[in-house]
């Protein structure tokens, strides 16, 4: 297949429309942030991309917390208008219908109709030049009992989770395997002779050695 080549840039995708609450209760923000993914399992680490002119980069630099919410394609709407308006003038939480509730680790609050969220502390910021990197510990997963089938595993299939890809949102769609599955070792069937896939063809069975087909054959 023939390619263009152009010059570095920010394309990768599909990347998480994912939403960050930061601040207290009293005096909070939300943002909507594509640039944010996993960076470590054990301690487990996250991090955002945010430009510091974001009213919610200013509520994190105070506090050093955040929470981090994966969303859903219904919720395509209001995760878009989140990154379009700043909190410094419109009551997003308000606008978007979104209920906040207290984390457990954090005192950011977390959005309640988020099937997921994880609450994060700050460990360093850096930045880079349009953006600053906030590395964070996630200290505590809430994940909504609707997606949690009887043994505790989680089940992300049960939404639509939302996905963004160069300028646009999606939604993920079918289940095509799971972690492992090009490796996962499949049993090969039983080898049939060619009598008995001869007797199957034909609607029965080959005869077992011992029954009263195989008797009368040898009189």
């Amino acid at each position: 297949m023939s390619k263009q080549v152009w010059k570095g840039g920010a394309l990768l995708a599909p990347l998480p429309a994912a939403l960050v609450t930061a601040g207290t209760p009293e005096a909070s923000g939300v943002c909507t942030v594509a640039w944010t993914g996993i960076v470590n399992t054990k301690p487990p680490k996250t991090y955002i991309s945010l430009r510091k002119s974001r009213y919610t980069y200013t509520l994190i630099e105070k506090t050093g917390e955040f929470v981090l919410h994966i969303t859903t394609a219904a919720q395509a709407r209001a995760v878009d208008y989140c990154g379009m308006y700043t909190g410094r003038k419109v009551d997003k939480f308000a606008k978007c219908g979104f209920t906040k509730t207290a984390g457990t680790q954090v005192v950011a609050p977390v959005i309640a109709e988020c099937p997921l969220a994880l609450e994060c502390k700050v460990s360093s910021m850096q930045e880079l030049g349009t953006h600053v990197l906030i590395l964070a510990d996630i200290l505590a997963t809430d994940a909504d009992e609707a997606i949690i089938d009887g043994s505790g595993k989680l089940c992300l299939d049960r939404v639509r989770l939302l996905a963004f890809a160069h300028g646009e949102y999606f939604a993920l769609g079918e289940k095509l395997g799971k972690f492992g599955f090009s490796a996962a070792k499949t049993k090969a069937p039983r080898a049939v002779g060619k009598a008995g896939a001869a007797a199957k063809a034909q609607g029965r069975e080959k005869p077992r050695r011992g029954t009263g087909a195989a008797k009368q054959k040898k009189k």
